[in-house]
Formats: C-alpha cells, sequence, structure tokens
C-alpha cells in the first residue's frame, strides 16, 4: 500500500513562503511522476504543478514564478515551495504520483491526505 503524507501547511500573511513536503512510503515512486492538486471552497480542483522523475516540471499559470517544485529521490520526498503567497492561493493542496499519459496529461493514481493553507492577514 503506497501512502503519501503531507506537511507543512497553515497559516501566512499574504507575500509570505511555506514550504510543503510530501513524503512518500515506497521507494519504487523516484519513478513516478509527482504532482499537487489544490482545492478552494466552492472551486474547482487545480493541478498546480508536476515533477517528473527526470526533473522536468510544470506550473499552473496562476502560480507561474511563484512556486517551485522539487523533489528528492533518495528520500522519496517532494516539495512544493510557495513564495509571494495570495489569498487565492488559499485551499486544500494534495501531493500526489502518477504518470505522464500519451497526450502529456498528468493522470494521479496515488493521493495524499492533503494539508490546509490559509493565506490571510
Amino acid at each position: 500500500q503506497v501512502q503519501l503524507v503531507e506537511s507543512g501547511g497553515g497559516l501566512v500573511q499574504p507575500g509570505g513562503s511555506l514550504r510543503l513536503s510530501c513524503a512518500a512510503s515506497a521507494s519504487i515512486l523516484r519513478f513516478w511522476t509527482m504532482g499537487w492538486y489544490r482545492q478552494a471552497p466552492g472551486k474547482q480542483r487545480e493541478l498546480v504543478a508536476t515533477i517528473t522523475s527526470g526533473g522536468s516540471t510544470n506550473y499552473a499559470d496562476s502560480v507561474k514564478g511563484r512556486f517551485t517544485i522539487s523533489r528528492d529521490n533518495a528520500k522519496n520526498t517532494a516539495y512544493l515551495q510557495m513564495n509571494s503567497l495570495k489569498p487565492e492561493d488559499t485551499a486544500a493542496y494534495y501531493c500526489n504520483a502518477g504518470i505522464l499519459v500519451s497526450d502529456g496529461t498528468y493522470s494521479p493514481a496515488y493521493w495524499g491526505q492533503g494539508t490546509q493553507v490559509t493565506v490571510s492577514s
């Protein structure tokens, strides 16, 4: 059973920073693409960022230049560094592991339980 456990969420003021971590229970995930989704109340789930096993990254337009996804395969851990946070970044953030299908679309297979990020003064 593969498990993903997020940590690092919390309350931060606008303009502040947070770093989310996602610890995976299985080393085989080093071969998978890792991603972060977020979902705010009343809104659709949004794919925030992905990183392939080789380190190629992709970001939603809403976070480009502010968020950075990374991974440490030796630690089976993925990260999401979030800078210049805005109130509209407030959401539950979910780590996942999945694959890129033939058209390049990310298809998550495993999900974490989520961690809340609240940006407010």
